[in-house]
């Protein structure tokens, strides 16, 4: 799940504050339904939510079914569509239909699960979360569903009992270069679901004056990378247009499993930065993960713009892999 969400960590607070909780989670989608499968809204025994499962449109009603499944300590499935008067009732989207699972905490679904589920997430540790829907037995592994790990992806299996929620990291953005650009890409990427940070050993650039509120690693990019951690999860985006920095931080993105590698520069300033990575002992294949110029051609002219560009070949490469 890679949704920047904490609906399992806030039912798990809520449940040990004594509220009662309910994780309610996108199980199965037809038509235009408005969030992918997988996502997830935590409800509290007093109606509070967090997360969401439909944008907004079903959440009242889901709301509704979570405090009763809290009374009755039962797990529930709920299906919202066209051709169900109450979906037109909340507003689901025409043409949609959702299915949406409903688990008490401590009930149904155990604290201690939940618990080991919320310290996997914490330690960007890949698990899967496994509900046979039929007999009602649940677990979670690291094992299996490679290939729902590598795209992303929750669902049943073929059998149509078995619900796999796919628990990722959590998406995170390595901003190499304090300049114009990041500032406006930071906050775009953490809106998209991106946990940014910028690093820069320039302190006038990387001030907390020009990055208000956001991490800011203060070292040369290779160290600051090797001590941050560049995993499947991370995208690398070089934006300092200055060798003695983008070429170390790519040293270890191009070593690292970075899903996406973006360089500023024209492209004869890449055709040059890729001779250097060339003679560095770095084969062709590798260096042709990198995108340079960065950021799909949309003609963007401002740092605002150029920033719209980065981030959108990012999650192009992200949800559309080759």
């Amino acid at each position: 799940m890679d949704m920047f969400e904490n609906a399992p960590e806030q039912a798990l607070a809520w449940h040990r504050a004594g509220k009662g909780a309910a994780l309610a989670t996108v199980i199965q989608t037809w038509g235009s339904a408005p969030r992918r499968i997988g996502a997830q809204l935590a409800i509290a025994g007093d109606g509070e939510m967090q997360g969401s499962v439909s944008g907004g449109c079903v959440e009242g009603a889901v709301v509704v079914e979570a405090l009763e499944a809290l009374e009755k300590g039962e797990a529930r499935v709920l299906e919202y569509g066209v051709s169900d008067g109450d979906a037109f009732a909340v507003g689901l989207a025409c043409g949609g239909t959702i299915k949406i699972l409903v688990e008490p905490i401590g009930k149904v679904l155990s604290e201690e699960l939940l618990a080991r589920l919320v310290e996997a997430r914490t330690t960007r540790t890949g698990i899967a979360y496994v509900v046979d829907i039929k007999s009602g037995t649940r677990g979670l592994t690291s094992d299996g569903f490679v290939e729902r790990f590598a795209k992303d992806r929750s669902g049943f299996e073929e059998d149509g009992e078995r619900f796999v929620a796919i628990h990722n990291p959590p998406l995170r953005l390595a901003i190499v270069g304090a300049v114009h650009i990041a500032q406006a890409l930071m906050p775009m990427a953490r809106i998209a679901g991106f946990d940014p940070v910028v690093i820069d050993p320039r302190g006038a650039f990387g001030s907390a004056a020009r990055f208000p509120g956001e991490t800011i690693l203060e070292d040369w990019p290779d160290e600051a990378l090797r001590t941050y951690g560049v995993d499947a999860r991370t995208a690398l985006v070089l934006l300092t247009h200055d060798p003695k920095l983008d070429d170390p931080a790519l040293h270890v993105g191009l070593r690292s499993k970075s899903f996406y590698i973006g360089a500023l520069g024209s492209k004869r300033t890449h055709a040059k930065r890729a001779e250097r990575l060339l003679e560095d002992g770095f084969a062709q294949k590798d260096i042709d993960r990198i995108h340079g110029p960065i950021g799909l051609n949309i003609g963007a002219a401002s740092p605002q713009e150029i920033a719209v560009s980065i981030l959108s070949e990012m999650v192009q490469v992200l949800r559309q892999p080759v």
